[in-house]
């Protein structure tokens, strides 16, 4: 007589659910999205409505200029006019994260309406990963 066993199941770890949740999501919001702009002008204005909700959810956007990985020792003897390398050149692009996600890349510019800040031009949009 044997008994029929089933595989136990492996708990993904709690980051990766949030990403599938999260990929989910972005693909569902794009779908919404793409389906509204091809309906005719008097829905968009109901929809717009509806989006406005959507739309005001606060999200936290980050340039990455570069990384480094160095030990404890040499991050203690940091001092006000140290330099720390990163593992970018000048002139490589930036990364835009949105939530801690890579979604695009761009390049640093001088933004035109102010002089005295700069901003990040577009250069590739990553496409979304689709989890299993």
């Amino acid at each position: 007589m044997s008994k029929a066993q089933s595989k136990p199941e492996v708990e993904k770890p709690e980051i990766e659910v949030e990403d599938d949740q999260l990929n989910r999501a972005i693909e569902e919001l794009r779908g919404v999205l793409s389906e509204e702009e091809k309906r005719p002008s008097a829905a968009n204005t109901t929809a717009a409505g509806n989006n406005s909700v959507i739309f005001g959810i606060p999200v936290e956007v980050q340039i990455v200029l570069g990384s480094t990985e160095m030990p404890v020792s040499e991050l203690m003897t940091l001092q006000k006019g140290s330099t720390v390398a990163l593992d970018r050149r000048i002139g490589e692009p930036v990364d835009v994260v949105v939530n801690g996600r890579r979604i695009a890349r761009g390049e640093i510019t001088v933004l035109e309406s102010d002089p005295s800040r700069f901003g990040i031009r577009l250069t590739e949009i990553v496409a979304a990963t689709k989890s299993a």
